[in-house]
Parts: C-alpha cells; sequence; structure tokens
C-alpha cells in the first residue's frame, strides 16, 4: 500500500503553528477577546493589523482549537486559551510565550551552529555570561521573570497538593524569579511563609507581583547570588528550572549549598523538564534541553536517575521523584 509523506508534512511545519500561537500572544489577540468575540475587522483595527493574510492567521488559529468561529464569522477565545493566554487572569502563562517569541525562536533558527560548535546562540555567543544581556535590559528582565512564572505556575500548583507542607512553616525559592512559585504555595498553604531569593536586579518586578497577589505579608524578597552568597534560612528550599541552566559541577555544588542550608528534617525540591531516564518519550524535555544549549554555555536537562543521584550523593535521603504539569517533575530529597 502507497504511503503518503503527511506525518512528515506535519512535523517540517510544526515550527509554523508554534509561529502563529507566539504571535497571537505577542500581539495580544486573546487579551482583545477575552469580554467576546470580534469580527474579523474589529481585530485587525484593534490590533493594527493588515488585511492581508489577517483571516488566515484568525483561521488557523480556529483550526488548532485555540480560537472558535460562529456562523457570523465572529471569533473567540477557545477554552484553553481563555484559561491560559489572556493577560492578567490567575492562570496566565503568555509571558513564556512571549519570551519564546522574542528570545528563543530567533535563537533556535541558529540550532545547525549550536550543533557544531556546542557554543550558545544568544547574546553569549561571543563568551559572555548567559544572563548578563537579559538582565541589563530593564524590559528584557521583566519579560523573562514573567515568562518562569508562566513557565512554572501550572508545576507550583500540583506541587502544592503534592507535597506534605503541613509538615513545614516556611520556603525559599532559590532563584525564585517574579515569586510565582512562592505565591502559589502560600496562597494554597496561608500557614507558610515564603522567600524569593534572587539577583537584586529582580527585586522591583518580584514586589510588584506580590504586593498584586496580596500576600507581601507573607512572601519577602532577599536579594543575592545563588552562588556567592548563603541560601536564606527555611525548613524547605525549592529550585525551579534553575539545575537545567548550569554544568553538573554547578549543579553538584547548588545541591550542596541546599543540604548545608536546611536545618534536619528539612527538604529540597528541585524541578526541570526532567528526561526519561530510557530517553525516549520525554520529547518537550529534550527540546528544553536543546534550548540550554542555545542559552547557556553548560546547560541541559538531566534524567531522573543523574538527578537523583545528586542528591543522594549530597546527603539527602528517602529521595522520591513526582510528576508535575506538563513537562514538569519534582525531585525531593530529606536531610
Amino acid at each position: 500500500m502507497p504511503t503518503t509523506p503527511d506525518r512528515l508534512l506535519q512535523l517540517g511545519q510544526g515550527f509554523m503553528v508554534g509561529k502563529i500561537v507566539l504571535a497571537a500572544v505577542d500581539l495580544g489577540l486573546f487579551d482583545a477577546l477575552a469580554d467576546g468575540p470580534l469580527d474579523a475587522e474589529t481585530i485587525r483595527t484593534r490590533l493594527g493589523l493588515q488585511p492581508r493574510g489577517l483571516l488566515d492567521f484568525l483561521d488557523a488559529l480556529a483550526a488548532v482549537h485555540l480560537l472558535e468561529r460562529d456562523a457570523a464569522g465572529r471569533y473567540a477565545n477557545g477554552d484553553e486559551a481563555a484559561e491560559w493566554l489572556v493577560r492578567g487572569s490567575e492562570s496566565y502563562i503568555g509571558g513564556f510565550f512571549a519570551m519564546m517569541n522574542r528570545r528563543l525562536y530567533p535563537f533556535w533558527g541558529r540550532l545547525e551552529e549550536a550543533l557544531r560548535t556546542g557554543r550558545p546562540q544568544n547574546e553569549a555567543r561571543d563568551g559572555g555570561a548567559p544572563f548578563d544581556a537579559i538582565y541589563a535590559d530593564p524590559e528584557g528582565v521583566r519579560i523573562f521573570l514573567q515568562s518562569m512564572t508562566g513557565l512554572s505556575l501550572p508545576s507550583a500548583r500540583v506541587m502544592a497538593a503534592k507535597f506534605p507542607w503541613a509538615r513545614v512553616r516556611s520556603v525559599v525559592d532559590v532563584g525564585g524569579a517574579q515569586g510565582g512559585c512562592a505565591v502559589e504555595l502560600v496562597k494554597t498553604h496561608p500557614h507558610l511563609t515564603a522567600i524569593g531569593f534572587d539577583l537584586p536586579v529582580v527585586r522591583p518586578v518580584f514586589e510588584e507581583y506580590v504586593a498584586a497577589q496580596g500576600v507581601a505579608d507573607r512572601v519577602r524578597f532577599v536579594p543575592g547570588d545563588f552562588f556567592r552568597d548563603p541560601f536564606p534560612p527555611a525548613d524547605v528550599i525549592v529550585m525551579g528550572h534553575v539545575l537545567h541552566d548550569w554544568s553538573v559541577e554547578e549543579r553538584r555544588l547548588l545541591v550542596r549549598k541546599a543540604y548545608d542550608a536546611l536545618p534536619p528534617g528539612g527538604a529540597y525540591v528541585a524541578y526541570d523538564a526532567i528526561i526519561d531516564d530510557e530517553r525516549r518519550a520525554n520529547l518537550p524535555g529534550m527540546l528544553i534541553s536543546l534550548t540550554m544549549l542555545l542559552e547557556t554555555p553548560g546547560g541541559s536537562d538531566y534524567t531522573a536517575r543523574e538527578g537523583t543521584g545528586w542528591l543522594r550523593d549530597a546527603g539527602f535521603r528517602d529521595v522520591t521523584v513526582e510528576p508535575l504539569a506538563g513537562i514538569d517533575t519534582m525531585m525531593v530529597g530529606w536531610k
């Protein structure tokens, strides 16, 4: 029976599907439809677009079920877009999409060079530190921190349910970015207090977010460099999407610092897009790992076997692995 290349064509065109979604977030399309359906001409006027290509753009988004089109030709947000991609909603993850569009999409265009050279393809491609360019630009800082909230929020909600928070009173989120994880934990568990520990440049964005979420009385910011400075004391230390930014030696150092900072009976929680041990199933984790190739000098994602080995080598006991939301998995170790 003759075959057709349909699957290959879908794979090859995958970047096109991704781009229409990223563009829709960046243009504010889902925000424009937050209050109800609009026709194409109204959408065009509100977003400042040209008519050429607009119907193709909108109908392609409807074909992937992010938009719905009624019999009168009006467009509305689909259920997923309404829940996750409208700015201002408690479930908003569009910051991560904006970062993918503005940063990662151009860098992925140089994947071949990264594979040939082993060097990052971002602003640090000539040897600079991986995060210097991000933190040098105030708007870049805000976009990056919002993207980390978008990436972490679904997993933080699952973590809030799965981890035994009743056993502890305090948590510090090392490399806590905008504070999305810390805020979610204290909102779910009113007995908790939390600290976000990150570079000083993060502070204004962190404190603005925490205040807007109404938990500034239980979540505070401590400035510091997690390689150079001691971690703030807490019953639980969390590192979300931190370990994969660094080399194996640097990861081991961070895990050991966490062990040394915790009190007896304390816990360490690290979550990333952890790859399955057989390296066969977690395609999103492998793609995130390739992103680390493009963005960092030594980062990559890792398997659960590798990660739990670092925890055990540092002294942690009762080490477990639990799936979170989407691409993320958490490792938990107790001191």
